[in-house]
C-alpha cells in the first residue's frame, strides 16, 4: 500500500464510519478515531463482499457502497455496545 493509498484508506473509513454513526439511532460513546477504525475496517469488508459476490469493484459501485455502509452501521452498533460508558463521579 502506498503512503496515498493509507491516506485515502483513513478518509474514506472516516466517511463511511461518520455515516454509520449516523445511521446508528441514539448517542455512541466512543471516540473519533474508534469511527474512523470501524470505517476502514467496514470499508474493506464490503468491498471483500462484493468480490465474494462477483460484483464489479472498479469505480464507484451502489451495491459496494452500501455493503460498506451496512458493515459500518454494524460495526458502530457493536463497538458502541462494547466500549465502556464515560462516567463522572462527584465526590
Amino acid at each position: 500500500m502506498t503512503i496515498g493509498g493509507f491516506f485515502t484508506a483513513i478518509i474514506f473509513g472516516a466517511i463511511i464510519g461518520s455515516i454509520g454513526r449516523l445511521l446508528v439511532p441514539g448517542k455512541q460513546n466512543m471516540p473519533i478515531w474508534l469511527t474512523v477504525v470501524v470505517g476502514i475496517v467496514a470499508a474493506f469488508a464490503g468491498t471483500g463482499l462484493s468480490h465474494l459476490l462477483n460484483l464489479k469493484t472498479s469505480g464507484w459501485n451502489f451495491w459496494e457502497t452500501v455493503f460498506q455502509i451496512g458493515f459500518a452501521v454494524i460495526g458502530v452498533y457493536v463497538v458502541s455496545m462494547l466500549w465502556p460508558k464515560k462516567t463522572t463521579e462527584q465526590h
